[in-house]
């Protein structure tokens, strides 16, 4: 059964880390990409519901409380309301916005580890972890930054949990020419004060589950070709077990004896955030077990969006957890994004090089950027984000030609019509052609969407808009107001069937703009159900005066963000 055949949808986005600004990088990976398939599945009918949170746990938020030397609860409150502000502004509808570090996170994801851990597949026993002399205490993955240890990739800049290069897990204790991020920030001497040391901790027996993965990714050969490659990559190195706790202090504490001083690690506690929100959400709602319609029954949809360096945890790892359990079912799809570069470099924050979400938003609006995002997507391999041609396409594509078709068939329905959709008879043969060329749309970007094929459905859209402005032009209603006003009325009827077609099904990709042309075209906002719904525009049904939907950005508006990246720091 596919989504198309699902009523019930839930959709999840990566949960964002609490440590730092959000930027396009993030949005184009998962955060937009969800948004516009969870409004699609609303349009077409079906419930569906948008989920994420503040990942606030794990060693980034304590390394950027010990850079900032305020409390890891300063970070966390911080960037929640920071990244839940930019996301809201950029029109991510979440149904809820949660955080991990609560005490109902907490007893969420305790109950799991301790259904895993009584159903024998977590064991503890003595490993190796990094230890840094100098700090006297081992040191999280994330505070280790070293040589990837993979002979095909041996990229620096490697984490001690994964090497965002190649996008494989890290075995910290191998990774090459270790330093210690914490001597690092606090600029002393750290190479020389890594050593390898035994301690104790939980393992989750991941490698038991190697067959069950395999049949999971082979019976969804739709996926996309770079989450089956790193998935299927990860298999043929063989599941190994899996540590899952640390020593930290910030974090869910183990739920066991001798997990004094440990905590659970933040890639076991991220992923069960899911659940917990979806629980929280149903909860909100006065449906307290409404959540299990979506974690336990398979005849709803799930589907999980996120970047390409969190592919192997969600398409492998959360999956195992999952059937490790035994309570829940497992994804329909996990979708992911390669990256987005920044004018031809890699988006860096430590160098402050990268579009930043709020200062994008005090400065345009956020669908031209939505459409962009989209009209470029990361779906197969990295994309590039140029400020010059952002702006050419937002004056070229979105005001000279979907804007421009809107602008003046309202404009000439207002002053020729008495401003009211004009009475007609019936399309003309040209007008047929039309009103045919809105279904196949209305078909294929549907069919696109299902696929989460977000660019090529937004290229569709973009075809039939400049297959109006053609029409206009080969109809000339300017002249057949004159010389057959009937006519003209066919003509202009037709047009407007179109300005509200293109109205739901550009909804999904700018839906600040499809909701103003709503009420341009004095028709209710956009329900459940009605992507599928016939015109409502009616002869005489009176129309609203219309006003510029995409207005064009100059070369003043532009160079100042081009100067700031020129700015940014070098490597």
């Amino acid at each position: 059964m596919d989504l198309k055949d699902k009523n019930r949808i839930l959709i999840t986005a990566a949960l964002p880390y609490a440590n730092g600004r959000l930027h396009i990088g993030h949005v184009a990976g998962a955060y937009l990409p969800a948004d516009e398939a969870s409004r699609f599945f609303r349009l077409k009918g079906k419930e569906t519901h948008l989920i994420c949170g503040s990942d606030e746990n794990g060693a980034p938020i304590t390394f950027s409380a010990m850079r900032e030397g305020v409390s890891p609860q300063d970070i966390v409150d911080r960037y929640h309301r920071s990244i839940r502000d930019a996301l809201a502004g950029m029109g991510v509808n979440f149904d809820i916005y949660s955080r991990t570090h609560t005490p109902r996170h907490a007893q969420v994801t305790q109950d799991f580890f301790l259904r895993l851990y009584e159903r024998g597949h977590i064991v503890k026993h003595t490993g190796e972890q990094v230890y840094c002399t100098v700090c006297r205490s081992f040191l999280p993955d994330r505070y280790i930054e070293g040589v990837c240890h993979y002979p095909d990739c041996r990229s620096s800049g490697a984490r001690g949990d994964q090497c965002e290069k190649c996008g494989r897990p890290i075995d910290a204790t191998k990774l090459l020419e270790p330093v210690c991020m914490v001597c690092k920030t606090l600029g002393r001497e750290s190479r020389g004060h890594i050593e390898v040391r035994p301690t104790d901790h939980w393992y989750f027996l991941l490698d038991g589950f190697s067959g069950q993965i395999r049949e999971y990714l082979e019976s969804h050969p739709e996926w996309r070709e770079s989450v089956k490659r790193f998935s299927y990559g990860l298999l043929e190195q063989g599941l190994k077990e899996r540590g899952i706790t640390r020593d930290m202090d910030w974090g869910i504490p183990v739920p066991l004896p001798g997990g004094e001083g440990k905590v659970l690690y933040v890639w076991f506690d991220a992923p069960i955030g899911y659940i917990t929100f979806t629980r929280e959400y149903f909860e909100s709602r006065g449906q307290p077990e409404a959540w299990k319609d979506f974690w336990e029954d398979p005849t709803a949809g799930l589907v999980h969006f996120i970047g390409k360096d969190n592919t192997v945890f969600h398409a492998v790892i959360f999956p195992a957890m999952l059937a490790a359990h035994g309570g829940f079912r497992l994804a329909d799809a996990v979708v992911a994004n390669e990256f987005l570069n920044l004018e031809s470099d890699k988006i860096s924050t430590s160098r402050n090089y990268a579009v930043w979400v709020d200062e994008y938003l005090a400065a345009f609006p956020a669908d031209p950027l939505r459409y962009y995002l989209t009209a470029i997507a990361p779906e197969s391999a990295d994309a590039d984000f140029s400020w010059k041609q952002f702006q050419q396409r937002n004056n070229s594509e979105l005001a000279d030609n979907l804007g421009n078709f809107i602008q003046r068939n309202l404009t000439f329905c207002r002053r020729y019509f008495a401003g009211k959709a004009p009475e007609s008879e019936g399309p003309t043969p040209a007008g047929q052609v039309i009103l045919d060329e809105i279904e196949a749309a209305r078909r294929e970007i549907a069919d696109l969407l299902y696929d989460f094929r977000f660019k090529a459905a937004l290229e569709r859209l973009m075809r039939l808009s400049q297959r109006g402005n053609q029409y206009f032009a080969e109809e000339e209603p300017w002249k057949s107001r004159k010389s057959d006003p009937v006519l003209c009325a066919r003509t202009m009827a037709t047009g407007l069937r179109l300005v509200e077609a293109l109205g739901v099904f550009m909804a999904p990709f700018m839906p600040t703009v499809a909701a103003r042309l709503r009420d341009f075209l004095n028709l209710p906002p956009l329900a459940a159900g009605d992507w599928d719904a016939p015109s409502r525009l009616k002869g005489g049904h009176p129309l609203r005066e219309p006003e510029v939907l995409f207005p064009k950005f100059d070369d003043a508006a532009i160079q100042p963000h081009i100067d700031r990246l020129a700015d940014s720091p070098e490597k």
